[in-house]
Formats: C-alpha cells, sequence, structure tokens
C-alpha cells in the first residue's frame, strides 16, 4: 500500500532509507514528457472542461430521445439515468479505439499509454469511466499530474496539439 500512495502522502514510500526523489521540474518530466506542445501532459483544467463537454453531449443526445420535464421527478430520474448510460458509452468506446471522448478532442487532449501501444483498450477505458464516475479518484493528483485513474491503468492524458 505504500508504494502505491508513496506519490501522494509525504513520509510514505518504497519503505527504503534511500534520499527522496527530487520533485519533477514539470509535470511529466519522470516519464520523459515534453514540458509544453505535444506530448506534454494535460492540465486539470483542461481535462475537467473535457468531462462538462462529454457529460453536456450526452445530456443532449438523451434528450433526442428521452422525454425530460424538471418539473416530475420520475421522468428526471429516468432521463438522468439515461445521460449516465450514454455519457458511459460516448467515454469508453472512443477511448478504447481513439484515446480520446469527443471532449477532450475538441479540447486537443488525448489519453496514451506510458507502455507506447497505440490502442488504450477496453479495459483501461472501462476502468477510467468507472472511476470517473466515482468522482474523488480523478481529483487525487501526483506530480506529474496523473491521477488514480491513470495510474490504474498506467496510462497519461497528454496534449495533441
Amino acid at each position: 500500500m505504500a508504494r502505491w500512495t508513496g506519490e501522494w502522502l509525504p513520509g510514505t514510500g518504497d519503505g527504503s532509507t534511500a534520499a527522496p526523489r527530487e520533485a519533477p521540474k514539470w509535470r511529466g518530466e519522470s516519464m520523459g514528457l515534453p514540458e509544453s506542445g505535444v506530448g506534454a501532459v494535460a492540465g486539470g483544467g483542461q481535462r475537467f472542461l473535457a468531462l462538462v463537454l462529454d457529460l453536456v453531449l450526452a445530456s443532449l443526445i438523451t434528450a433526442l430521445f428521452v422525454r425530460y420535464d424538471l418539473q416530475n421527478a420520475a421522468a428526471m430520474q429516468t432521463f438522468n439515468l439515461w445521460a449516465g448510460a450514454v455519457w458511459a458509452v460516448i467515454t469508453v468506446l472512443p477511448v478504447t479505439f481513439f484515446g480520446f471522448t469527443p471532449g477532450m478532442a475538441a479540447l486537443g487532449i488525448r489519453v496514451a499509454r506510458l507502455d507506447g501501444a497505440t490502442m488504450v483498450g477496453a479495459w483501461r477505458a472501462l476502468v477510467r469511466m468507472v472511476l470517473t464516475a466515482l468522482l474523488l479518484p480523478p481529483l487525487v493528483r501526483n506530480a506529474d499530474g496523473r491521477n488514480w485513474l491513470d495510474r490504474a491503468t498506467n496510462t497519461v492524458v497528454i496534449r495533441m496539439r
């Protein structure tokens, strides 16, 4: 457990008595990523805005097929469940094959695997979606700008432009 939380919690780590590591000069330095430009680690604001765009898109798509009524709690519950399902689909499928959601594409960011493989893959995309739905894992970041989603799936969100 200490090895897993060592990047976020001071005083924890691999248990060695070696001198503490230097803090990276920029996010992604320890992974060999550039400081800025294409391939640099995407900022938290970009990631959050991409999520908001995806949620809005899911709601708009759902509104085409499911009736919504702000005064009717049952209708809104049905609408919200369908919007959540649409969000899951527009998150998992594009990330699996292309590495980005529609919101990420609009902002010029994408998910990249650290092992260099081109496709993110279904299980990584699914884990990322589930952890995003839990809300806390996307918020906890380390010095490299990676959150629990990235750590669990061995990925990083980078800039495409």
